[in-house]
């Protein structure tokens, strides 16, 4: 997988070796103030997790064939400022919903950008990169989860390309909340 740089940011798939900076990005995202509807694991519940799972989540994500890849934007002083993950839904399999899935789909999670990186056009470099390694592996939908109450992602994501696709998904920490289905219109 080819990095993506411009002059401020290099836009990679991460390698299996740099758990310790997914960990720390991780954390980072879970502090920002819409992290309780945009993630579904809270700042505790992700300090607690033993080094072995960042480990782990890095590795799979490393692997050349695997069913999901992250990637991080990169400053030019070598801090990671943001994040996108795609994982490939295969057709005929259900996803974590329990929704069947009708066509083989890369479905975006974990997306933050830094709050002082945004408005740039650092999100949609990594939504290129993760959307690009998705349509390599044959995805024929792109898609992506936000919160009901989230309107500045679901405003970040409109200028990326994506609309609302009428699914209605029940928000995993609350039922009575739900998650709007985003797919790429291009």
């Amino acid at each position: 997988m080819s990095a993506s740089t411009s002059s401020a940011y290099v836009v990679r798939a991460i390698r299996a070796d740099e758990w310790e900076d997914v960990k720390r990005l991780r954390l980072v995202a879970l502090r920002d103030p819409a992290a309780y509807i945009a993630f579904l694991e809270s700042y505790e519940e992700a300090l607690a997790r033993p080094d072995s799972f960042y480990q782990e989540r890095a590795a799979g994500s490393a692997e050349e064939a695997g069913a999901a890849r992250q990637f991080i934007a990169e400053a030019a002083d070598g801090t990671w400022v943001g994040s996108v993950t795609v994982l490939i839904e295969e057709a005929g399999s259900t996803d974590w919903a329990g929704f069947p899935v009708e066509q083989r789909q890369g479905h975006v999670v974990g997306v933050f950008v830094r709050p002082e990186h945004r408005g740039n056009g650092l999100l949609g470099a990594l939504f290129d990169a993760g959307i690009g390694w998705a349509r390599e592996r044959g995805a024929e939908r792109i898609r992506l989860l936000v919160h009901e109450e989230n309107a500045r992602a679901q405003a970040a994501y409109r200028k990326a390309g994506f609309v609302p696709s009428g699914v209605l998904v029940p928000f995993d920490k609350n039922a009575a909340e739900t998650e709007v289905e985003f797919v790429l219109d291009r």
